[in-house]
């Protein structure tokens, strides 16, 4: 009989023990001995800098790994409002973040935290001598842009009515990362990007500024989205963007403010 009830209380503090290590984890932030991933959808001309930052948050915060979808802003917002899990939503303008906020997506209220104008991306040495937007036009030059529904594609839109010169694309692309390769690659003349995105690409393009770029401001904003598993993370996500750290790393990169 000893032996029994000897063999039955070291199964009972066994099972104690198994109960307690295998407590539940936190409703949001990373759980003791797992990981927590922040899924972040962000604007295709976020990459670098974003990058940056998901790693200043992955370092702050033990156990936590931030996933990022790049993209055009359009196609972003269309996932997320087909079910897509993210967490946070970084757009290239104010007007896809409105489809959004217009279909209860978003967490709060979203911040603007930078801002963006368009540049010429030439290949080295500028081979087709382009040296304004008229230019654009010339007989035999291969032009790319962002497709209309696309932020850069919009804005594009818009310097050409503001120097009254009509643009015809060889093609329209659904992000501004994917004119800048066409152009790296030298399968165009030129290309509309963002001035970000000329001094991200160092020696591969050259730059051509012009002054209608100004009648076309980008204003980029984020928010948390309400569907998130980890709203704490995702506020604090939006919290680093939108504060020194990520002013800082956005500034470096050529951004300006919102």
């Amino acid at each position: 009989m000893r032996h029994r009830a000897g063999a039955a209380a070291v199964v009972l503090l066994l099972c104690a023990v198994a109960a307690c290590g295998s407590g539940g984890s936190g409703s949001s932030g990373a759980s003791s001995g797992g990981s927590t991933k922040l899924t972040v959808y962000a604007a295709a001309s976020l990459t670098p800098t974003f990058t940056e930052l998901g790693r200043q948050f992955e370092a702050a915060h033990r156990g936590v790994t931030v996933a990022f979808s790049f993209g055009g802003s359009s196609d972003l917002v269309s996932q997320i409002q087909q079910g897509a899990p993210a967490d946070v939503f970084a757009s290239a303008d104010t007007a896809t973040m409105d489809k959004a906020t217009s279909d209860h997506l978003v967490d709060g209220h979203p911040v603007d935290f930078a801002s963006n104008t368009l540049e010429i991306a030439v290949p080295p040495g500028n081979p087709a001598g382009i040296t304004s937007l008229k230019d654009l036009t010339g007989p035999g030059t291969k032009v790319v842009v962002c497709a209309p529904e696309v932020p850069c594609g919009a804005a594009a839109q818009k310097v050409e009515r503001s120097a009254g010169v009509t643009l015809r694309p060889v093609s329209e692309e659904q992000s501004v990362t994917d004119v800048l390769n066409k152009v790296e690659q030298g399968e165009a003349d030129a290309g509309l990007v963002y001035v970000t995105d000329v001094k991200s690409a160092g020696v591969k393009v050259d730059g051509v500024t012009f002054p209608e770029s100004s009648s076309a401001v980008n204003t980029y904003s984020i928010a948390a989205l309400r569907g998130s598993k980890n709203p704490d993370l995702a506020r604090q996500f939006v919290r680093l963007v939108t504060g020194r750290a990520g002013r800082s790393v956005l500034a470096a990169a050529g951004f300006a403010g919102p």
